[in-house]
């Protein structure tokens, strides 16, 4: 919470009422509706996905699947508020579905070990070329950071970046909404740890 003007307002209750006037809106067949809940979620949707060791064209079709189930079930979405987490029990469920199928064609145990494929964060712009060798190596310092990290905390700190509220990234982690800040803070103390010595 923080306090503007003399009053208390919690910056999470707003972001859920938010979605749910952009659920209402969406249901009413507001475009604009549907697109901002494509941008708010579409990342990290696609993360979860990918955490799955999806390719990404199944990446895509579960996405994809995701999107088009809220579509049909819409009308019967009891907590407009809490779509974000509908979302991403969807997404958990449709890949856990296609990293089966993608087993049973390879014959490799289907599996999920937080790995979200590279480095979601690009190397800030410069116009020097020693700017652009800093940038990299201290990229490359923290990439190394966060993978020594255990999976637990690699999953937590690369979805935190993309989950809009604790219980959506819960839902995507599967653990508490409580233990969501205290869990991040842990890691981040250890990434700081590795950084740092």
């Amino acid at each position: 919470m923080f306090v503007q003007d003399g009053t208390q307002h919690d910056i999470q209750d707003d972001a859920q009422e938010d979605t749910a006037r952009l659920v209402a809106r969406a249901r009413a067949g507001d475009g604009a509706a549907w697109a901002r809940l494509v941008e708010r979620y579409s990342g990290l949707l696609w993360s979860i996905a990918r955490s799955y060791r999806l390719g990404e064209a199944d990446a895509g079709d579960v996405v994809q699947t995701a999107w088009l189930r809220l579509v049909e079930r819409i009308d019967r979405i009891e907590r407009p508020d809490a779509v974000g987490s509908w979302l991403v029990v969807t997404v958990r469920r449709e890949s856990l579905r296609a990293a089966r199928r993608a087993s049973a064609r390879t014959g490799s145990a289907p599996g999920r070990d937080g790995d979200l494929g590279g480095s979601a964060v690009p190397a800030p712009p410069a116009t020097r070329p020693e700017e652009v060798t800093l940038a990299r190596e201290r990229l490359g310092q923290v990439a190394a950071a966060l993978e020594a990290l255990p999976r637990r905390c690699q999953s937590l700190l690369r979805l935190a970046a993309l989950a809009p509220t604790h219980a959506e990234l819960a839902a995507a982690l599967g653990i508490p909404v409580g233990s969501i800040g205290p869990t991040r803070a842990r890691c981040l103390d250890r990434l700081l740890r590795r950084l740092t010595t």
